[in-house]
């Protein structure tokens, strides 16, 4: 590597730890929301099926728990989607987050790239200078055997 090149792939290091790292972040957040869409899911399993068994004649006071048990998982229900709710925007932002740290390090990894193919293309171009140069040099001694 080129000395020039060192302190950019030092840069690029730090960018793929980041991008590592929000990577991360992002598998992690994604986990949290499919966690509580679950719960929430099996909440609305319950509510549902309490809605259900409600319609069966109870005496009042079964009736009344179960009325109790029926807002109360209800209540959880409704909490639980509104923290899937917040555990979506975390999961966005986790994205957008590790999307962004991604973006950088491709930049990084791109402009290193495009220095090491300058520098192949110059040294193709170097060692075509010389090789003419040792061509042209053959050919006139050559042309001065061929005189003598």
């Amino acid at each position: 590597m080129i000395a020039d090149d060192r302190g950019l792939a030092a840069v690029a290091r730090v960018r793929e730890v980041r991008e590592q790292d929000s990577r991360m972040g992002l598998v992690h957040a994604d986990r949290e929301h499919r966690a509580v869409v679950a719960r929430a899911e099996e909440l609305d399993h319950l509510v549902d099926t309490h809605q259900a068994a409600a319609g069966e004649p109870l005496p009042a006071g079964q009736w009344a728990a179960q009325r109790t048990v029926l807002g109360t998982v209800a209540a959880a229900a409704r909490r639980t989607h509104r923290e899937a709710d917040a555990a979506g925007v975390v999961r966005t932002a986790a994205q957008e987050h590790w999307q962004q740290d991604r973006s950088r390090l491709r930049a990084v990894e791109t402009l290193l790239e495009r220095r090491a193919e300058a520098r192949r293309a110059e040294a193709a171009r170097a060692e075509g200078r010389l090789l003419d140069d040792l061509g042209a040099q053959r050919w006139l001694r050559a042309r001065e055997e061929q005189a003598e």
